[in-house]
C-alpha cells in the first residue's frame, strides 16, 4: 500500500511539471503566521484583511465545490476553505495536494457557520509536495525506536515535542544570561585534545590527516579553561559539546552539550551561594516555577538547599568510613552489594559504585554533597583541615549529578603526584582513570591563582523535564538495524 501511494505521489509530480507547474518552487510569500492571526484574528476580519500564509496540509476533506484544509506552520493550525466559485485554480489543487504538502494561501480571515477560525483562500500556490505520506496519516509514529530514529518525523507530528526544544533553548539561554550578567566570558576551546583531561572517561580517538597525527576528542571543558584562568582571565565559561565513549543509558550520552566556569579568587564556599542562585534562575526563567514534578514526586528547588557530607552519609549507608577504609574493605562491601568490579579498579573507583549504589539514589530533594575523599577526585583542592578529603562539591537532586564543582588544585606537585596515581590505575587496566598531562602541568608551574571550577550537563535539562536524557535531544546515536 505505501508503495501504491508513493507511485501515485510521483505521478502527481510529473503531471505537474509537465503542465508547468512547479512542484518544488524557490520562492514564496509570507506576511503572517497562523499564530498572529489567531492571536488577532477577531479584528483581521472585521477589516477583511488579506494576507499569506504558508505551512503543511495537515488534514484534507474534499467535499466537491469544497475543499477544506487544515494548514500548519511553527506558530500553530488554521482552517482554510478553497472554494471552486472564489479560488483560482481550484481544480490543480482538487487533483493534485495531498497531506503532507506545504502550501502558500492568499485570502482573508473568517469564521464558518460552526464557528470555526478560518480562512478564505483566494489564490494558493504548491511549495513542496510530499512524496511520502506522513505516519500519522498511514501507520502511525508509536515506536520508540523508530521516533528516535525518524526524530523529523516525531517533531512534525508532536507539537509538545517541539514545544520541549524550544524551552531546551529557552534553558540554555538562561544560563548564559545568568552567566554574562555575573562578569563571566563565553569563550571556545578546541575539540581536539592531545591529551584528554578534566573527567574520568573513555575518550573518542581521530586522526588529523593535515597533521598526521590523532587526536582526542574532549571529554571535558576544563583544562583549556582553566589555562585560561592561568592566562589572565578571571571568569570564563564555555558551553560546548564533549564526547564520552560510555554506555548508553537514561542519564548519559556519548556526545552532548556541558557548562564549564571557572572563576578566579574564588573557593567551593562561594561556589554554593552563587550556584544556588543560578539554578533557580534558571528553573524559574525556564519553567516559570520552582517546584516541578519528577517520577510523580514533587521537587522543590525553591528551598534552601541543605549541605550533606560524603563520609557522613556514605558511613550512614555502609557502616563505615570511606575515607580511611582499606581496599579490601571497600571490595567485600562491594561484593555484598552484587556489583560488578574488575580488578583495575583503585580505591577511588570502589568508593565511587559503593556511593552509586547506596548514597545517590536517597538524595530526592535537591542538596550540595560536599567534601569527597581525595581519591575521587583528581583535580580538585585537598581540604586544609583534612587532606583525606577535598573542598568539592555535587548538586544532587532526583537521585542523580545534577552539577560538580571544586576549588580547583594549583599546587603543580601535588597535581603531578595525583596524576601518577591514575596513570597506575590505567596500567592495571582502567581505561577511564586519568593521563598524566604534561602540557597542563607545565602551565600550572607558571602559577593558577586559587579558583573554583563548576561544570553541568543537559542531564539537568533532562531531569528538570522529567525525560530520559534521548529524548532531550534531536538526533541520538541509534545502534546498527
Amino acid at each position: 500500500m505505501l508503495d501504491n501511494i508513493i507511485s501515485e505521489r510521483e505521478r502527481k509530480i510529473k503531471e505537474l511539471k509537465m503542465v508547468g507547474i512547479d512542484p518544488y518552487p524557490a520562492q514564496c510569500r509570507k506576511t503572517s503566521s497562523v499564530g498572529d492571526v489567531l492571536n488577532k484574528f477577531a479584528k483581521l476580519a472585521a477589516a477583511k484583511k488579506n494576507f499569506y500564509l504558508t505551512g503543511r496540509i495537515r488534514s484534507l476533506r474534499d467535499q466537491g465545490k469544497i475543499i477544506f484544509l487544515d494548514i500548519e506552520d511553527a506558530t500553530g493550525k488554521i482552517q482554510a476553505v478553497l472554494k471552486k466559485e472564489e479560488t483560482r485554480d481550484f481544480s490543480v489543487f482538487k487533483k493534485y495536494l495531498d497531506i503532507g504538502d506545504f502550501l502558500e494561501i492568499y485570502g482573508n480571515p473568517f469564521q464558518t457557520q460552526k464557528g470555526e477560525k478560518s480562512i478564505n483562500v483566494k489564490k494558493g500556490k504548491l511549495l513542496t509536495k510530499s512524496v511520502r505520506p506522513i505516519p500519522s496519516d498511514f501507520y502511525g509514529l508509536v515506536d520508540t525506536e523508530t521516533r528516535l530514529r525518524k526524530r523529523y518525523l516525531d517533531l512534525a507530528l508532536n507539537k509538545d515535542l517541539r514545544e520541549l526544544f524550544i524551552k531546551k533553548s529557552e534553558f540554555w539561554q538562561a544560563v548564559r544570561e545568568f552567566l554574562t550578567r555575573n562578569g563571566f566570558l563565553e569563550v571556545e576551546t578546541p575539540v581536539f585534545e592531545t591529551t584528554p583531561g578534566g573527567a574520568e572517561a573513555e575518550p573518542f580517538v581521530t586522526h588529523h590527516n593535515a597533521l598526521d597525527r590523532d587526536f582526542y576528542l574532549r571529554i571535558s571543558l576544563e583544562i583549556a579553561l582553566k589555562k585560561l584562568i592561568i592566562g589572565g582571565f578571571e571568569k570564563v565559561c564555555e558551553i560546548g559539546r564533549i564526547f564520552r565513549n560510555e554506555g548508553i543509558d537514561a542519564e548519559h550520552l556519548q556526545d552532548y552539550t556541558q557548562m564549564e566556569f571557572y572563576w578566579a579568587y574564588a573557593d567551593y564556599n562561594d561556589l554554593q551561594k552563587f550556584l544556588e542562585k543560578m539554578y533557580k534562575f534558571v528553573i524559574k526563567k525556564t519553567f516559570g516555577v520552582l517546584t516541578l514534578t519528577w517520577q510523580g514526586k514533587k521537587i522543590n528547588w525553591g528551598k534552601k538547599w541543605p549541605k550533606v557530607d560524603y563520609s557522613k552519609i556514605f558511613k550512614e549507608k555502609n557502616g563505615f568510613d570511606p575515607t580511611t577504609a582499606t581496599e579490601e574493605k571497600l571490595k567485600k562491601r562491594a561484593r555484598e552489594l552484587h556489583l560488578e568490579l574488575d580488578k583495575s579498579l583503585g580505591k577511588g573507583r570502589l568508593i565511587d559504585l559503593i556511593y552509586k549504589k547506596t548514597v545517590r539514589p536517597t538524595l530526592i530533594q535537591p542538596c550540595f554533597l560536599i567534601n569527597s575523599p581525595v581519591e575521587t577526585s583528581p583535580l580538585a583542592k585537598r581540604s586544609f583541615k583534612n587532606p583525606k578529603v577535598v573542598e568539592r562539591l555535587q548538586i544532587i537532586a532526583c537521585g542523580t549529578e545534577l552539577g560538580n564543582g571544586f576549588s580547583e588544585a594549583n599546587d603543580p606537585q601535588d597535581q603531578r603526584e595525583r596524576f601518577e596515581e591514575q596513570m597506575k590505575l590505567r596500567a592495571a587496566g582502567d581505561k577511564e582513570a586519568q593521563r598524566l598531562d604534561e602540557e597542563f602541568l607545565e602551565a600550572l608551574g607558571y602559577g593558577m591563582p586559587p579558583t573554583a571550577g563548576f561544570g553541568m550537563s543537559e542531564r539537568l535539562f533532562s531531569v528538570l523535564a522529567d525525560k530520559p536524557i534521548r529524548e532531550t535531544i534531536f538526533f541520538p546515536p541509534m545502534k546498527k538495524k
